[in-house]
């Protein structure tokens, strides 16, 4: 995905008076091209990294993080490995371990030429098909891998080195991102907030952007 397809919503309707909303894309997504996009075993530390980068080179003293999907893998990670600069955290659509149900779920998504029209449109309009393609195969092959690793760990040992306010959201009804990897992280990272939205999906920022950006604005202010 990237900024301008992902977060219409949000960069349009959260209170701009409250907040300054920066929608950054992780290097070989949107607009941050090139490089190409690519998956070594770091790419979330790599990522975390770059956010973090960005935001004191824009001269931010002190930020909120909000994360979806691999978006909260990177913001967890940010979050625990750069405490000082991390004022809130939400995160939705976000996993800290890769299970073999998890990568029959990836591989269910390799084939770009399945996706619904609505979702694969914008992409394939940004990216192109052949970039698109590849890149959606190569990032199933980068986190499958984690499935390889003891508890298919992602970042399970860096939760409790959250100290900032998280706000964890999780649509039940998501097929990408099973409940119990929300509930897991809700567990972790010591005085969380849960939310279940029975009727959310992986994009509940999307079908629900009104009642996710009052709940984000509320726990944000």
């Amino acid at each position: 995905g990237s900024g301008q397809t992902d977060f219409g919503p949000q960069l349009k309707s959260m209170n701009k008076q409250l907040f300054t909303v920066v929608a950054w894309d992780p290097r070989g997504y949107g607009q941050s091209i090139p490089p190409s996009r690519d998956f070594p075993p770091d790419f979330f530390e790599r990522d975390a990294k770059d956010a973090v980068d960005l935001m004191q080179a824009l001269k931010f003293k002190k930020f909120s993080l909000l994360g979806w999907s691999d978006g909260g893998i990177t913001a967890l990670i940010a979050a625990a490995k750069y405490p000082t600069l991390i004022h809130k955290l939400v995160v939705w659509g976000a996993n800290v371990s890769v299970t073999q149900e998890d990568v029959r779920i990836y591989n269910g998504i390799r084939d770009v030429s399945k996706w619904s029209e609505k979702v694969k449109k914008p992409l394939e309009e940004m990216y192109g098909h052949k970039y698109f393609a590849k890149t959606c195969e190569a990032w199933v092959d980068g986190i499958s891998r984690f499935a390889e690793n003891s508890d298919g760990n992602i970042c399970q040992e860096l939760l409790p080195d959250i100290k900032c306010p998280t706000f964890i959201i999780h649509g039940e009804k998501d097929c990408l991102v099973p409940q119990p990897h929300a509930e897991y992280i809700h567990k972790h990272i010591k005085g969380s907030r849960l939310l279940l939205m029975p009727e959310g999906k992986h994009n509940l920022h999307l079908r629900f952007a009104e009642d996710f950006n009052r709940h984000v604005e509320d726990f944000l202010r």
